[in-house]
């Protein structure tokens, strides 16, 4: 019997983990491209799996489940074909060759605001570099993967499915919440109520949100420099007067300033990129000079639990006593990027307002997300990974000081308490010269340029990170930065 679908228009992909998956995929991406109307007939399971060079089993047990989905019927005595329910794609070539002929002025309707200057760039293939120095991003051999899916198994189980289908209209998940003001920020030293947290998507949901509610042209703000580029960014398109601070080895000096600063945004126990840790001097200072100038704090608390020297130093939000600080911290860094779970504290009216234009861009962030987080979080698999991620921070750090030791790089800065990246410097070379031509090298670091509003020219200072590369092949890693690094002074 001649069947309307080719055989030739079903090919296999790697886009499933099991071939009945891949095969699934394949025949609903015929149906689609094909535009296959209702009662087209499919192959037969014997000349599929003859043409595929595949068990006809597979074939009769991936039409069942396709038939069973409503992607295809079975006819009597006429075989598979396309059922009547298959969500099809009707596309007018006609209309869509005509709308392409009409130019839209773009430039008339975006908004004036300026694309960001600085954005740190990581390659999305960063894992085929034998040697990747970058920050932020996770080893996945130090997670649980069992234990995440065991908390995604009960997430989205009978009992909580109901709760988390439904639209909260803006509340968080309760549970999450509940580590969080019971477990997380106690151990920050300070403690708030559910009303004064919200869930965000990343820290860098949270800036966004608490800049655009308190930023203003007419009011000046601070940050560091070096700093967290999206500060900057995120100041700048707040259209906010921005001043940038030196950074020392504590940190920002609040003695620097201006008399009218009314937002302040830093990075106190961990700097970005410096890891400088500003002691409990200047943060008392810091909160006494906002005090006199009725200033704001955004505080990025993006990295204390990558503490293994000694114990973290209590949040600047726990030395507030006017409810003057921001707090913002994340699970995505100590966890995994891809997760962007995290969450601002602050007093309960200024959440509000953060929860109301929240709700206008997203809601919330995913229930489930949230609700697999918190069962991570309370079952204790969050704590195990946490010891588990110090301990081999800890010994990649000890390699990497000591390959370091024995070259003609500087380190320029390091987090005391720990952390997961090295400040250093190349000297004689520009590091977004070296670093192009250490890729060559399978060797990734990140040139310094992108932290600095005015960077030095040329820049010698770059980011190690530590955390996503092997303690035996930080070695090697390492010795290729500096030969490159004493061939580039040597050219100069």
């Amino acid at each position: 019997m001649r069947s309307d679908i080719p055989i030739d228009a079903v090919f296999l992909r790697e886009d499933a983990p099991t071939l009945q998956g891949r095969l699934a995929a394949a025949i609903v991406r015929a149906i689609l491209e094909t535009r296959a109307h209702p009662g087209a007939r499919l192959p037969s399971s014997r000349k599929l799996a003859q043409g595929l060079n595949i068990s006809r089993m597979t074939v009769t047990l991936v039409y069942q489940d396709l038939v069973s989905q409503g992607y295809l019927e079975a006819l009597p005595r006429s075989g598979i074909a396309v059922a009547a329910t298959v969500p099809h794609r009707r596309v007018d070539v006609t209309s869509q060759s005509a709308s392409k002929s009409q130019t839209v002025r773009w430039s008339r309707w975006l908004s004036d605001h300026d694309l960001p200057r600085r954005v740190i760039r990581k390659p999305s293939n960063w894992r085929e570099f034998r040697y990747p120095f970058i920050f932020g991003q996770a080893d996945p051999t130090l997670f649980d993967h069992n234990a995440w899916r065991d908390c995604a198994r009960r997430a989205l189980g009978t009992r909580d499915f109901s709760e988390l289908a439904a639209d909260r209209y803006g509340a968080d998940d309760p549970l999450l919440l509940d580590y969080i003001c019971s477990n997380t920020l106690p151990r920050r030293g300070f403690h708030a109520q559910p009303d004064e947290v919200l869930v965000t998507l990343g820290a860098q949901n949270a800036l966004f949100l608490a800049t655009e509610l308190l930023a203003r042209v007419d009011r000046l703000a601070v940050t560091e420099e070096p700093g967290y580029p999206d500060f900057a960014e995120t100041l700048r398109r707040a259209r906010s007067p921005t001043t940038f601070l030196p950074v020392d080895s504590m940190g920002v000096d609040p003695a620097m300033l201006p008399a009218n600063t009314r937002l302040i945004i830093i990075t106190p126990s961990h700097h970005i990129p410096t890891g400088a840790t500003m002691p409990l001097s200047r943060r008392r200072e810091l909160l006494l000079r906002a005090n006199e100038t009725d200033a704001l704090i955004i505080e990025d608390d993006y990295d204390f639990e990558m503490s293994y020297l000694a114990p973290p130093a209590p949040a600047l939000k726990s030395l507030d006593g006017s409810g003057r600080v921001i707090y913002i911290g994340s699970f995505s860094k100590s966890l995994f990027p891809g997760l962007r779970i995290g969450y601002m504290v602050a007093p309960a009216p200024f959440i509000a307002r953060a929860r109301a234009l929240r709700a206008i861009m997203l809601r919330h962030p995913p229930s489930h997300l949230q609700r697999i987080t918190a069962y991570f979080l309370a079952l204790g698999h969050y704590d195990a990974h946490i010891v588990r991620l110090r301990h081999t921070l800890k010994e990649r750090r000890r390699v990497l000081e000591e390959a370091i030791s024995m070259t003609s790089l500087q380190i320029e800065g390091a987090a005391t308490q720990g952390g997961s990246s090295m400040w250093l410097s190349a000297r004689g070379t520009d590091s977004a010269d070296l670093a192009a031509r250490l890729r060559e090298k399978s060797v990734l670091i990140e040139p310094g340029a992108v932290f600095f509003e005015e960077p030095p020219s040329p820049c010698p200072v770059f980011r190690l990170g530590y955390a996503s590369i092997a303690a035996d092949l930080i070695p090697e890693g390492v010795t290729r930065i500096d030969r490159m690094a004493r061939k580039m002074a040597q050219a100069d």
